[in-house]
């Protein structure tokens, strides 16, 4: 006789893990690691903070979890060398204003030993991977890609967390055309010292 039990429903603790993490990322967001709150994240989640605390074991844990970040990069190996640059600033100018999350890490990543772990994690595993699709000598992949990282989070610092005017009132082809032969030379340019 064939098993004829009903489809499950979305269980409870399910809803109370996610209502917790969209809090938590938009916490995080707004006031960095450090002061954001179980307290506050419990508020915003409409739960009793002591379930924070069994979801997440404590800030750190829930941090860890809030801020998972895919940066969906670009398959650069189907465009052309000399177009990377360009890419990779409109992919990033893209996910900045799309993703309060990458707010969140970078305002962490500068204060916080979790949050600069987490950052050089996502270094290692996506930038990195994408560095090696252009760039000319292997051994010089990790050096050219840190120096991309500077120039793309150097902007995301100025431009969407300090949010210095001049930096703010900048258009995207500003940006573009600023910033894109930049981390295109980072990337393909002969070594200076060659």
């Amino acid at each position: 006789m064939p098993d004829s039990k009903p489809a499950a429903a979305p269980r409870r603790s399910d809803a109370t893990r996610t209502a917790i993490l969209d809090a938590a990322r938009e916490r995080f967001a707004a006031d960095g690691y450090e002061r954001a709150t179980i307290r506050a994240i419990a508020k915003d989640a409409d739960i009793d903070p002591s379930m924070v605390m069994r979801y997440f074991g404590n800030k750190e844990g829930l941090f860890a979890a809030a801020v998972s970040v895919d940066l969906k990069l670009p398959d650069l190996d189907a465009l052309p060398r000399d177009e990377a640059g360009r890419v990779l600033v409109t992919h990033f100018l893209d996910m900045w204003e799309e993703n309060e999350v990458l707010t969140a890490l970078l305002r962490v990543g500068v204060t916080n030993g979790s949050g600069a772990e987490r950052m050089q994690g996502i270094f290692r595993e996506q930038l990195l991977p994408v560095a090696r699709m252009v760039c000319p000598d292997p051994e010089q992949v990790p050096s050219r890609a840190a120096l991309a990282s500077a120039q793309l989070l150097g902007l995301a610092l100025a431009r969407y967390v300090l949010r210095f005017p001049p930096a703010v009132e900048l258009t995207r082809e500003e940006i573009l055309a600023w910033l894109a032969p930049t981390v295109q030379r980072y990337l393909t340019a002969p070594h200076p010292s060659a």
